[in-house]
């Protein structure tokens, strides 16, 4: 699935879900489904800098698509990672860098975040994006 319809589908199954802070409660779930990360990896290297919360982000390149998993000692913001991640995964890099999480906003989760979380969401898709990046001029 490319990115334009896993945004679409991202974007129906959050619209289904009535209430902003119920939609909060979805990402938090998100971030409690996730299998997270072993301590090793929890490594500064990874580590999303201007976030208020602890949060890694570890991204993979193999087979010419790019992977990211994540962890935060905060439920939102793992829940906000988990959800980019599961997003940016299993794409082509071209394809990242030309996405952004701009449909987070349509949807009504952006709004109802804090300054500093909305921060450290666009931190994580810099970093994703970054690696992207990297991941193009590798090849």
């Amino acid at each position: 699935m490319n990115l334009k319809d896993k945004q679409a589908a991202l974007i129906e199954e959050i619209t289904l879900i009535p209430d902003a802070y119920e939609r909060l409660g979805y990402i938090v779930e998100c971030g409690k489904k996730a299998a997270g990360l072993p301590e090793d990896l929890r490594i500064d290297s990874f580590k999303i800098e201007g976030c208020m919360s602890q949060l890694w982000v570890v991204p993979e390149f193999k087979d010419g698509l790019c992977y990211f998993r994540s962890e935060s000692d905060s439920a939102i913001v793992k829940g906000i990672a988990e959800l980019l991640c599961n997003f940016y995964s299993d794409q082509k890099p071209e394809e990242i860098v030309e996405t952004d999480a701009e449909f987070l906003a349509e949807v009504g989760i952006t709004q109802h975040l804090s300054p500093n979380r909305r921060n450290g969401l666009s931190r994580i898709v810099e970093s994703i994006q970054r690696f992207a990046k990297s991941c193009m001029a590798g090849s």
